[in-house]
């Protein structure tokens, strides 16, 4: 069998792909970290249409889709209204990049993919210019931070406390 980056891949996220988004944000392991599933996919659709600049995509294993990944820009969160309230985005560079990210398929959770997937995904926007890539979990999100460290992102101590219920980690290549 085939290692498991070599079955991994992204699509961008269509508005035929929003059903599936809906279902899998009503699942209690995504809802319980992202929100309420119809806000979710209308912040998604947002993206689709372009409204907003977040890129989406379907984390697809051997072609099939099994999760939600996507990447968002910190310069146009370095405002003021959004550094009053999240100071640790003073802390990047404009062209920083953020990542979010989950197995939409609960059967799929705790296997290793989304940390293969998050690793993949990473290096792919490290190799195509992104120096900073950061990802901000929930620190009680104890799963998700040990998989983004197995990924290759590190805690920033300096930024802990910048922001109540986040973890701000960089990716290391």
């Amino acid at each position: 069998m085939k290692p498991i980056e070599d079955r991994i891949d992204f699509k961008p996220v269509t508005r035929g792909d929003l059903t599936l988004l809906l279902a899998w944000f009503a699942e209690p392991h995504l809802r319980e970290w992202w929100g309420e599933p119809d806000e979710e996919v209308a912040l998604v659709r947002d993206m689709v249409e372009g409204r907003d600049t977040t890129r989406p995509f379907l984390i697809q294993l051997d072609g099939q889709p099994i999760g939600y990944i996507q990447y968002w820009f910190l310069g146009e969160h370095q405002t003021p209204d959004w550094l009053e309230e999240h100071p640790w985005l003073a802390a990047f560079p404009a062209d920083a990049i953020g990542i979010d990210l989950s197995i939409g398929e609960p059967g799929l959770v705790g296997r290793g993919i989304g940390t293969a997937a998050l690793r993949l995904f990473a290096e792919r926007l490290y190799d195509s210019g992104y120096a900073t890539i950061i990802i901000d979990p929930d620190p009680l999100n104890l799963r998700a931070v040990r998989a983004y460290e197995k990924a290759g992102f590190r805690a920033l101590p300096d930024l802990e406390g910048t922001d109540d219920g986040v973890l701000i980690m960089q990716f290391e290549p």
